[in-house]
């Protein structure tokens, strides 16, 4: 395994804990989060160069309020608490914590009270995000006091113990300066070198993939979307054209896209790719199934055994490729300790338990974004590059319901009309993902003075860096008026069309 510097980020819950990963990964430096409770010997196996405690949910008052393992105060490496990760160092290291008489939630000013290491350099006020019940009414001995809002201590440390606390939220946006408060941590107390970037992944990806398949052929699972075309492009840099590439029409594909991706793939790439039209094994395997959780794991397994399938035709296959990404990790295994597991992914945890194909995920620990400049720096083609993620079970999780071959139709003349509205608008590279849904509903309408009783499409689009948090987006309005225009015009059995304005959190991005 390749050195790597590493900041370590345990995980007590809070809805920001990526946001934080995401932040320090754009200052260079890797990092990864780990829940709350692992052990302390997996933490110093990793020799950190830091320790960050998230914020949480919970009072550390609870009594199943999540703690980490002792250990973890004794750590001789500087420590940050932000949030309920500074109550945390507060009440373990003899502070006092109490219920807030005035909680702060949204907006504050920080003003800072004396020098301070981790507010070097920045204003004596500033802007920060506060969301908080409790605050510390006294800090453990050896902290100083460094700023503070209205109504709570803002900021605390102990230099000489290297030991760090923030009551508010440094990596959100609404906390401006806040980078730079997090860049402080990072080198004028980590001492982090900021040496990872996008070739360094690449180079320490590309000898660690060669190491661990070694002579061993390998087959790749191409979906036609951005993550596994840069798996098979790192796998392939590294073994060369022991690498096979599977593409498998699994019936809820795109319209016609089993024959662009296998066309497109194969004249741009110059991969060895080779189609499976499997679409009949796996609808019949859908048949009548409508729990979504039920769905995924259906197309996940049926995925593992045609990948099976087509190991033993082509020899000794060891190795299955996949271009899982974190957020698929975080949301399917709930690596974050306390939160709770989202959906299962297709790839992950949708995986059967007995597989005959050892794994290797090259992206595992990258976010979207991540992944696109990966893309870039090999050389994908920006048709790729830029094209929206598209889930593993395809339209079979944006079917509300049954899998049946007369919806799967209609949803796909619906989604294909999406797609071309806006592309012709000039705003497909300004969202995240956009997408027609089938809904499980019927809705009365009137067509050519006749009454008709047909189906609701829901059109999804979104805003999102990473796909971890997503805000609805605002299409114009004539954009959306073509689209409901055409799919009630040239989508025979649709006669009502509905935008949906929910962000993530609380929904997902994927209506299942």
């Amino acid at each position: 395994m390749i050195k790597r510097e590493t900041v370590l980020i345990l995980d007590f819950g809070s809805q920001y804990t990526q946001l934080i990963a995401r932040r320090v990964r754009e200052a260079n430096v890797y990092c990864e989060i780990l829940p709350c409770h692992t052990p302390w010997p997996e933490i110093e196996a990793r020799q950190p160069k830091g320790l960050i405690l998230s914020g949480g949910p919970q009072s550390v008052f609870s009594p199943d309020s999540p703690h980490p393992d002792p250990a973890v105060y004794d750590f001789e490496g500087p420590l940050l608490g932000i949030c309920y990760g500074m109550q945390l160092l507060a009440f373990r290291l003899g502070g006092r914590v109490e219920p807030a008489i005035r909680r702060e939630y949204g907006k504050a000013e920080l003003v800072r009270t004396r020098s301070s290491c981790l507010l070097e350099g920045l204003p004596e006020r500033m802007q920060v995000w506060m969301s908080h019940g409790d605050h510390i009414d006294a800090p453990p001995e050896g902290f100083s006091i460094v700023a503070q809002t209205a109504n709570a201590i803002g900021a605390m440390e102990d230099s000489s113990r290297r030991r760090y606390g923030v009551q508010f939220h440094p990596e959100v946006v609404h906390t401006p300066l806040g980078k730079e408060v997090l860049r402080n941590f990072l080198f004028g107390i980590c001492g982090c070198s900021g040496d990872w970037n996008v070739k360094s992944f690449i180079d320490e990806s590309v000898a660690q993939i060669g190491a661990r398949i070694g002579e061993e052929q390998a087959l790749c699972a191409l979906s036609g979307g951005v993550d596994s075309s840069v798996a098979a492009l790192l796998v392939h840099r590294a073994i060369g054209d022991r690498l096979t590439c599977v593409f498998i029409d699994n019936g809820v594909l795109r319209k016609n896209e089993f024959e662009e991706v296998l066309q497109t793939f194969r004249e741009n790439l110059h991969l060895n790719v080779i189609g499976v039209d499997a679409s009949v094994r796996f609808l019949s395997r859908l048949s009548g199934v409508s729990d979504p959780e039920k769905k995924r794991k259906i197309i996940g397994e049926e995925f593992i055994r045609v990948f099976e399938e087509q190991a033993r035709k082509l020899g000794e296959v060891k190795f299955l490729v996949q271009g899982t990404l974190y957020p698929d990790v975080i949301e399917s295994v709930s690596v974050k300790g306390p939160s709770a597991v989202i959906k299962s992914h297709h790839n992950v945890g949708g995986l059967p338990e007995k597989m005959h194909l050892t794994l290797v995920e090259p992206l595992r620990e990258l976010f979207k974004d991540e992944v696109r400049e990966v893309g870039r720096q090999l050389g994908l083609p920006d048709l790729f590059v830029r094209r929206h993620p598209f889930p593993g079970p395809g339209l079979a999780v944006r079917i509300i319901g049954e899998v049946e071959p007369e919806g799967l139709a209609l949803l796909r003349d619906a989604d294909k009309i999406v797609e071309e509205e806006i592309r012709k608008a000039g705003v497909y590279d300004r969202v995240w993902q956009a997408f027609a849904v089938l809904l499980p509903v019927k809705s009365v309408g009137v067509m050519g003075d006749g009454r008709t009783y047909e189906s609701v499409i829901a059109v999804r689009a979104v805003q999102s860096l990473d796909g971890m948090t997503a805000d609805w987006a605002p299409l114009p309005h004539e954009v959306l008026s073509s689209i409901s225009n055409r799919i009630v015009n040239e989508v025979r059995g649709v006669n009502r069309v509905v935008y949906d304005i929910s962000s993530k959190p609380p929904s997902t991005i994927e209506w299942e």
